[in-house]
Order: structure tokens, then sequence, then C-alpha cells
């Protein structure tokens, strides 16, 4: 009796579930059997200053099956050997195994198969659409390919902490997370239902949006200039068993960054950019900010820089605070120009209270009007507000102000005191430093950042002259002058400043270099910080400015407009020849007419060989032709890559100068992809 009123019970619910409240639950069904997904825009390119990528959004594809899609006798030629190839390549299942999953998805009416959960890419998609079944298309072959964008750095770390990043949380740093409302573009959203497995299966609706990909971004940096300066970064990092390191290279006259590193040692040997110190890192600035210390004294004095100070045994009292010098028996009684190129902390200490302890608020003023105290309102997101103590604040006391005459007590960031350098090199005009030139969407400017003016003139004519004697001292005379070069000439400030760790100064220290060069005519400025070096070499001097000379010696040897012209001189015999020994014939003749050398071609070839003929040159015959190695002997090394790789060559090279030698012989035939060594003298 009760099993039967259990059973007209069941019939009841069953009835009502589905004729009363049958709308209902089927609307439920819908609702968890289809949704509205998002559909991620391909995100934006980030390309240097020479439209080299620096990130970019690749293709990858998780690929699936429907397999109502084939006719019978397709399915059935192809099923084996469709089977063999996805087990070859994902190599996690059998041929049989694959074959059975796509003959019981074609048996059960699948549309939507996830054959592997491994993604692949582009090449590997275009390989996949060859293969049996799919190569019918998506249509009658079945296959889904489902596009995924992974973001790409085609330089590896290079500049990586700089570049950025965004996460799923639409939190990261950098550029890709400053300029995210560019790059990012504007999602979409598809139709997708919800089938066996949990998972979700793209399906056509009207109501479809599409999205919108991402603009580009152009930035200053230079590639190479980049590469140097993060090599030569890491190589005092590691000779110095530093904790942490930048270094920021920028054009003087736009303010563009070509290059900016940061380090991090993991304490195993390894170092890895994990924080942009250069733009979000606060640090007491140490000897660097005397030159903020002497523009206040030129324009608020008339001290001058042959003026003497004594600054004896090299350490000095102020408000029971011992003042030092860095060298051990002191400067005794020196110049204000030697103070500043020898960096006497005790003479800046004495000079800044002299002039302004009694009106400590003015020398803030001009930390004030050279930009320092505030953001600098740059281009990368994170930028830190510099800690200033003021007069009457808490913090200050006595010693606040002999001790931020050479850059301590207070905290601002490595490009606020490369701005400050900077403007120092432009005349006197401080420009905010620039990361990105350009918004592009494809070939068109969306937006453009031009050189922003934070300050036209950070002194007078009189008092730049002046800084600019005292930072080329430094190098020539004074504490920077292991860099003192030859060719051309840097000026810069050494800077050297102790760690301070919970409220007491360690015997740990930040070591500096900030310049510009050359110093006659200033095209590029630099900032090298170093943290903790470890070993007997601890200043900015033998720590941060070997890195700017490397640096500023590779960008010279470089860039030809920083070579000033050379005296005329006699440079051959009058009846001496110029070394003329094979290449283009028709660049060769006209060479030599404008060198007032006579030819005689005793060939119609296009590439011929050298022979001297009296006061003159034979041209002759060089040997090449197709499917021979060329003779290259002699030809300069443009020349013989050229013909060479034209010949189906693959070229390795060693040595520089004009091929001396090659490692197949003139004449030999040649066999599609062979190896050629040359040696260049």
């Amino acid at each position: 009796m009760f099993v039967t009123l259990f059973a007209i019970a069941v019939v009841v619910k069953t009835g009502h579930i589905q004729v009363i409240e049958g709308e209902k639950w089927a609307a439920m069904g819908e609702r968890i059997s289809f949704d509205y997904k998002t559909v991620q825009a391909t995100r934006g390119n980030i390309y240097s200053d020479n439209g080299s990528l620096l990130a970019t959004s690749l293709p990858f594809y998780k690929i699936a099956f429907d397999a109502t899609l084939p006719k019978d006798e397709v399915f059935k030629e192809g099923i084996d050997s469709l089977a063999y190839h996805l087990s070859v390549f994902f190599k996690d299942k059998s041929k049989t195994d694959y074959k059975r999953m796509l003959v019981d998805a074609r048996s059960s009416g699948k549309k939507y198969v996830v054959l592997s959960r491994k993604q692949i890419d582009y090449q590997d998609k275009k390989q996949m659409m060859e293969w049996p079944i799919f190569r019918e298309g998506r249509l009658r072959g079945g296959a889904i390919f489902e596009k995924i964008d992974v973001r790409h750095h085609p330089f590896s770390n290079l500049s990586r902490r700089t570049i950025g990043y965004v996460n799923e949380d639409n939190k990261g740093a950098g550029l890709e997370y400053s300029f995210n409302n560019y790059l990012g573009g504007q999602d979409g959203y598809a139709y997708y239902q919800k089938i066996a497995g949990g998972i979700w299966k793209p399906i056509f609706d009207a109501n479809n949006v599409k999205a919108v990909d991402g603009m580009d971004l152009q930035t200053t940096l230079d590639i190479n200039l980049q590469d140097v300066t993060e090599t030569a970064l890491h190589k005092a990092m590691v000779q110095h068993n530093a904790d942490d390191g930048l270094v920021v290279v920028m054009e003087v006259k736009t303010g563009e960054i070509k290059a900016i590193s940061n380090l991090s040692s993991d304490g195993k040997g390894n170092f890895s950019e994990r924080f942009n110190f250069a733009t979000a890192g606060l640090f007491e600035p140490g000897s660097t900010f005397k030159l903020v210390t002497m523009i206040a004294l030129l324009e608020d004095s008339n001290v001058e820089l042959t003026d003497t100070i004594d600054t004896g045994n090299g350490e000095a009292i102020f408000y029971n605070k011992k003042v030092r010098d860095h060298e051990e028996k002191g400067l005794g009684k020196i110049s204000v120009q030697e103070a500043f190129e020898h960096s006497s902390n005790v003479a800046m200490a004495k000079l800044v209270n002299k002039q302004f302890g009694n009106k400590p608020q003015k020398f803030v003023d001009y930390i004030d009007r050279l930009k320092l105290s505030q953001p600098l309102g740059i281009q990368i997101t994170g930028e830190p507000q510099p800690k200033i103590h003021r007069p009457g604040e808490k913090g200050w006391s006595g010693i606040s102000l002999p001790w931020m005459a050479y850059g301590y007590g207070f905290e601002i960031t490595p490009l606020h005191t490369l701005a400050l350098f900077n403007a120092v090199a432009n005349d006197g005009k401080m420009i905010k430093p620039v990361l990105v030139r350009e918004v592009k969407k494809a070939d068109d400017v969306e937006e453009a950042f031009k050189t922003e003016v934070l300050n036209d003139k950070i002194c007078s004519n009189k008092t730049l002259i002046k800084l600019k004697l005292m930072l080329e001292g430094v190098v020539e005379r004074g504490t920077a002058k292991n860099i003192r070069g030859t060719h051309y000439r840097i000026a810069g400030k050494t800077g050297t400043a102790q760690i301070l760790d919970n409220g007491r100064y360690t015997q740990r220290y930040i070591t500096s270099f900030v310049g510009y060069f050359p110093a006659h005519a200033p095209k590029y400025s630099a900032i090298v910080l170093i943290k903790n070096p470890r070993g007997w070499q601890q200043y900015g001097s033998s720590v941060a400015a070997p890195v700017f000379k490397e640096i500023a010696d590779n960008i010279y040897s470089r860039d030809i407009e920083l070579h000033m012209a050379m005296d005329k001189k006699r440079l051959m015999e009058d009846d001496a020849l110029p070394v003329i020994r094979g290449g283009h014939q028709e660049e060769l003749t006209m060479l030599c007419n404008e060198l007032g050398i006579s030819t005689h071609s005793q060939t119609e070839e296009e590439w011929v060989k050298t022979a001297r003929a009296g006061a003159g040159v034979n041209l002759k015959k060089a040997t090449v032709g197709k499917d021979l190695v060329p003779d290259v002997t002699g030809m300069t090394f443009r020349d013989a890559i050229f013909l060479l790789e034209q010949s189906g060559l693959r070229v390795f090279y060693e040595g520089k100068g004009r091929v001396a030698s090659q490692s197949i012989s003139a004449g030999a035939r040649i066999n599609k992809g062979d190896r050629i060594y040359i040696r260049l003298s």
C-alpha cells in the first residue's frame, strides 16, 4: 500500500514539474547551458624606437572537433590517419585511443569534443589543416581552432620591468599597465553552450559583438643601447656582488629615454628585473645632490669658484653631529671648485650653513623650484612622492640643513636626479623624461607625446657656466678622474650615500654616477646607481662611474655625429694607390674616378678582381657563376656577404676588414645550405 501511494506521489510531482513549472525550469536550464562570454581583444604591440618588437600577442589555439560534420566516406577514409597524426603530435594518447575517441564522438553525435588540452601555435595549426578529414575545412572537416592570445617578448628579459605586465585581475606594472586603456582594446562577447565535461562551446548568434583590437605603443627605447646598458650593469653587479642596480640613458634635447635597466640579486648569484627602481625607487642621493647645493649658493650669494674654504682634517661638528669627508686626513684649505670636484661634505655643509642657516626654507625653496619635491609625472604609473623634510615639520632639526647640503636626510627618485643633470646639459632647460612617443592604430597616429618643459631655466647663464666647469672638473681632476677619456669629455658627479636601516646609518652604501657627454656638445645624459656593493670598492667613483664610461664609450663608437672632425693631414704619398682588390665594377670605377685613378676594364662582368697597372688599376673577371662558389678574397665584408648569401651559402666569419681567405675554394659547386667560413683582416 505504501509503495503504491509513493508511486502515485512521484507521478503527480513529475506532472506538476512538467506542466505547471515547466517554463520556470526550462528557463533555468537555458541559463545554465547557454551564456554570453567575453571574447578578449588582441592586445596591441609595443615597439622600440626603430620599430623592433618589444612585446606582442602571439596567437595560440585550442583544438576541438565537430564529429557530425564530415561525410561518412571522408570520415571512414581518414580516421586511421588522423588518429595517427594526433597521437604522434600530442604524444598524450595512442593512435587506438584517439580513434576510439573520434568514433565514439561521431556515433553519439557530439558537435564539440576537445582533442587535447595542449595549446598549439599558428604553424602547428597550418600543419594540422593539411591532415586527413581536417583538410576538408571547418564546415566539412569539423576541425575547430579556438584562438588564444599569449603575450610574447621577442627580446626575452630585455627591459622586462619597464615593458611590464597586466594580470588577470587587471593589476600590473610598467608600460603594459600604464597604457592598458590603449593596449587592451575593447573586448567583445559571444554566445556559448555548456556541454559535457564543463566545456563551453562557441555558437553563432546574431547578438555576438566582435572585439576591437588594442592600439600599439612606439617607445623611445633603443634596443641596441638597451642591450649594451643591461650587459654593462649586469657585469658590474656580478663583479661587486651588489644587491640592486639601475641605469637610465636619456637624450639631452628630447628627454627620450633610450635605455633603462633595473637588476636585483636573488642572493644566489643571479640577477633579474623585479622592480623598477629608476622610476619608482626612493633613495638618498648622496653627493650627486651637491649640484643643487651649488645652484643655491651661486644664485643666492656672491660666492665664487675661486673662493677658499678650510675643510681642516675632514671633520666638522654641526649641532653635536659629526660631518666627515671621505679622505682620511682631509683636504685642508681648498677652493670652492675643488671642494665640489673632490666631493667635500664638510665644505658643502659649511657653505650652506653659513648662507642658509638662518633661512633654511629658502634652501628648500630652491629644491622646489628645481622640481625635485614633486613627482615628475612620467608615463609609468607608480611614481612615488619624494620625501623632503621642511623647516618646522616633524623630523626637521638643526642638522637637517647641513645634511641636505651633501644629499642626506631626504629621498628622491633617480629620474629626478637625472632630469636635473640633463637640464645643465640642455643649457638650463629642464624637461620631463619620455618613454612613449606615440600611440598608433596601424600606421595612424592616435596620440603623440611631445617634449614637455618642466622648468625653462633652472638658473642664470652665469651660474650654468660655472656648473659645467665643475662637472667637467670632477672627471678631469676630481673623484671621477678614473673615467677620464681621450677622444671625448664626460661631465658628471659621483655619489656615495650610507644606507639607512632602522633609523641608523650602516656601513653599506648606495653608489652612483650621473652626468652627460660629450661635454662640449651634450647629446646623452645618464645615471648609474648600484646599491650595497661588496668588497673593497665602495664608492661611486670605483663602482658606478666605470659602468657609465663603458656605456658612453659604446655610444660614442656607434654614433658618428658625436665624433669631432679630425685635422686635415696628408695620409698618403702623392703617387700611392689606395687598397683596391675587388668588388662591384660600377662602384669601383666610380670610386677610382673620384680619387683620380685611371681604370682599365678587361671584362663586362658585374663583379671584378683588380691588379695594379702602373699608376692605374686593371679590372678583371672574378669567379662568379650560377651554382659556383664566388671568389670573394680581397673584397669588403659588405660585398662578400652579399655575393655569398645571394649564391645560397650560409656565411660565418671572424675578424674585421677585407676577406683574407675563404673555406670553400672559388669555382667549387654549391650544395644548397652549405656553410662557408671567411676570415677578415
